[in-house]
């Protein structure tokens, strides 16, 4: 790890961090239950200040997220901020077994591990506080924690350009609430963890009606400064969290993609402003893993400058993605199409074990791959990142109905068919399943059982093989790198994580459960495609099934938490 590039420092942690049939990544090959990570940051000395539980109406369905217009936004407020929350951060329940107790949350993570930390740039609010401030969201309590109060003048004016209730949302990682149980491969998780909150406050902000989107230019000092992440005091003892991102929240109604200039000066001013409560030790003692501190370094987003280097400019944004809320001629009716967003997104739960025997249906299964492909007009979640699809998916189809199973491959963007192709095996077939909706790149590639392939390349976890289907993220890798640079590395694994967010939510609906596969033997995959070089890469796996509950656990509400 010992280079200079930062690019070559991101490709070699890449390669050392892979599982082999022979040789596992480098982790800490037991778990050490006394410096088990505290899953919840808290800011002593920082006034805590409750969130109303949501308590009315569930609200629109989940399937109208996904027809522009349907959905008339909901003013700012302490409700409406307190719903975006409950929606994707919040505990979603607490689950026992014996005197064990530990808490789920709407937004997915490995292992339940939770690296990541949010934060609420705010203006003023009745019921909240009477002037601007920067806040971190409390899961436990569902509070925020007022960490800084900010001049009324200076915050109008870092939001200057924007609409009247626009805020800022801020994503930060614990790297060492991964590494404890995961070792060196800790990092790639932290990465899908972001992905999957950025999905899931995308997802939420349409259910209010409102526009999220990721601010192109501020980097990651710009991000600790404005969070406060960089405050060494604050810290002093205490785990360190990395800036990851900064999304600006608008209305609906706002024409275009919302964008967020940095103004040093105005972030100096917020960085000066009164700062309350210092961060609480987590855990206490630690394994260091310097292969996770060189990366992370590699990986520092610079700030970007408007059609800057990196691409991703102001002028540069994604496609935006499919109006519809399924594909042409498929029926969109499965077990839950009325089922409202808050319910969905507070019921999702990963899946454990899988029943080897449930289908799933052939047009659940089409507009769920449908949903995952930016496509004619603006929708959650991919209008939220500003670049091109990278990811595609490597698709084991085990039992989905009216499709024979087989190795299949969605891409996600039409323009990377070719490189693709070029790049597999010469023998795959690349047909289209018979009436396949048009607009859908799905081709099969072979056909045949692939339960024990999937299985076996996700490390023998059964749960690959006894599904309706399993994944894999295929990622365009190193053209990305050269094109983007070195910390483009972590947006490949948060756009991994939101395909896996809709995954997760997609299969919900469909009366199935999902389940997030880290762990799989990294180049088995590739050798299977014929892939040779790091053109692509596999990011990350998933698979989907019909689920078999745990009878010793018990199902215990969120909120108010247990003693």
């Amino acid at each position: 790890m010992m280079l200079e590039d930062p690019v070559q420092v991101v490709k070699a942690y890449h390669l050392a961090t892979r599982h082999h049939p022979r040789r596992y990544a480098r982790g800490p090959g037991y778990l050490d239950w006394a410096t088990q990570p505290d899953p919840f940051r808290r800011f002593h000395g920082a006034p805590c200040l409750p969130l109303p539980i949501p308590r009315d109406a569930p609200g629109p369905a989940y399937d109208a997220l996904f027809e522009p217009g349907s959905i008339a936004p909901e003013p700012l407020s302490v409700d409406s901020v307190s719903r975006f929350l409950y929606a994707s951060l919040a505990i979603s329940a607490w689950k026992q077994a014996g005197g064990q107790r530990w808490a789920l949350r709407c937004n997915p993570s490995s292992g339940n591990l939770h690296p990541t930390e949010g934060y609420l740039l705010l203006p003023a609010l009745d019921g909240l506080a009477e002037a601007p401030g920067v806040y971190h969201y409390a899961p436990r309590e569902h509070a925020l924690e007022r960490r800084a109060v900010l001049e009324p003048r200076a915050f109008a004016s870092l939001m200057g350009g924007l609409p009247e209730g626009a805020f800022l949302v801020g994503l930060s990682s614990i790297h060492w609430r991964e590494a404890w149980k995961y070792g060196e491969r800790a990092f790639r998780y932290c990465q899908h963890d972001v992905g999957h909150a950025l999905a899931g406050l995308r997802l939420a902000a349409a259910m209010l009606g409102w526009r999220l989107a990721m601010a192109v230019e501020p980097g990651d000092a710009d991000v600790a400064r404005l969070l406060g992440l960089d405050r060494s005091e604050d810290f002093r003892g205490a785990e360190p969290e990395h800036p990851d991102l900064l999304a600006v929240v608008v209305p609906n109604g706002f024409a275009g993609r919302p964008g967020f200039s940095v103004d040093e000066d105005l972030i100096e001013k917020v960085a000066r402003s009164s700062w309350h409560g210092r961060a609480n030790t987590l855990s206490p003692g630690h394994v260091e893993w310097p292969a996770i501190d060189a990366v992370a370094e590699a990986a520092v987003r610079p700030r970007a400058t408007v059609g800057g280097p990196d691409g991703l400019g102001r002028g540069d944004s994604c496609p935006p993605a499919a109006a519809a809320s399924g594909p042409a001629g498929i029926d969109g009716r499965t077990a839950s199409p009325g089922l409202s967003a808050m319910t969905l997104f507070r019921r999702r739960r990963s899946g454990v074990a899988y029943d080897d025997r449930t289908p799933m249906g052939r047009e659940a299964f089409l507009r769920m791959l449908e949903r995952l492909v930016p496509g004619n007009g603006p929708s959650p979640p991919w209008d939220a990142i500003p670049w091109h699809p990278q990811a595609h998916l490597l698709l084991f189809v085990h039992r989905v109905e009216d499709m024979g199973p087989g190795l299949y491959l969605l891409v996600r963007d039409p323009g990377a068919t070719g490189a693709l192709r070029s790049a597999m095996r010469r023998d795959f077939q690349w047909t289209r399943p018979p009436q396949c909706p048009e607009g859908l790149d799905l081709v099969r590639l072979a056909a045949g059982d692939c339960r024990e392939i999937a299985a076996n390349l996700s490390l023998g976890q059964d749960i690959a093989g006894m599904g309706a289907f399993s994944a894999g993220m295929l990622s365009r890798f190193a053209p990305a790198l050269a094109e983007h640079g070195a910390w483009f590395y972590r947006a490949l694994f948060w756009e991994a994580g939101m395909v896996g967010q809709m995954l997760y939510l997609e299969a919900e609906r469909s009366g199935l459960r999902g389940t997030g596969i880290g762990a799989y033997f990294d180049e088995p995959v590739h050798e299977l495609l014929g892939l040779e070089g790091l053109e692509f890469q596999s990011l990350y796996h998933f698979a989907v099934g019909g689920a078999v509950d745990d009878p010793r656990l018990t199902t215990l509400g969120a909120y108010p938490p247990p003693d």
